[in-house]
């Protein structure tokens, strides 16, 4: 990254100021053209307004293989685009992950991206001598928005258990990425005013970097 992007700033919103960050919105939905990819670009047009620096990537834009075909005992080498997204995320002082619940988890091919590149070395390492994970994203904070058509947040909860642990404890807390997570939903069965509604408290989280 140049060192531009490296640059830090105080923004002024109205009775308020903060500091610039640099934000990472990775949208796991892999077409752009949905309510989860509205939720992305409300984000990222919040934080650009208030001063933040964004970088995006939309997973049905990268070149990869989802799957680890001999799981982790050989070495899948990672393509181009896999690296990239490594060096972004190292950057990124907060990431924001977006996308639709689909059978009580995220999409397979977001799935398939953190079982490839979430790997030692990048995001942790055992260490032998003390017995512990050393995190190495831990100086970061995220935020990931789970979008659902059907049901309601507590609805899935109550009737297939929580649906979000894995990507914020097990994932992204596992490397020390200090996460938040806020659901949108039932979509299909809410009015435009009510979608409105959520964009805009979006379009806040963004100005906010939270």
């Amino acid at each position: 990254m140049s060192a531009s992007l490296q640059a830090r700033s105080l923004v002024y919103l109205p009775n308020m100021a903060i500091t610039a960050k640099n934000i990472l919105v990775l949208l796991g939905h892999p077409d752009t053209d949905t309510f989860s990819g509205n939720v992305a670009d409300h984000y990222q047009a919040g934080a650009e307004d208030a001063g933040h620096i964004v970088e995006r990537v939309n997973i049905g834009d990268l070149n990869f293989d989802p799957i680890l075909h001999k799981g982790y005992k050989e070495i899948q080498a990672l393509e181009p685009d896999l690296l990239t997204l490594q060096d972004k995320f190292r950057w990124a002082d907060h990431v924001v992950i977006i996308y639709p619940n689909w059978w009580v988890t995220m999409p397979a091919i977001l799935k398939g991206l953190f079982d490839r590149f979430w790997l030692p070395g990048f995001a942790f390492n055992f260490n032998k001598e003390t017995k512990r994970i050393d995190q190495h994203l831990k100086d970061k904070t995220g935020r990931v928005i789970v979008i659902s058509g059907t049901h309601t947040a507590f609805q899935t909860w109550w009737n297939y258990g929580d649906f979000t642990n894995e990507i914020q404890h097990g994932i992204l807390g596992f490397a020390g990425i200090k996460t938040k997570v806020k659901t949108l939903g039932p979509c299909e069965k809410v009015d435009g005013f009510c979608r409105e509604s959520w964009l805009k408290d979006i379009e806040k989280l963004g100005q906010k970097a939270c």
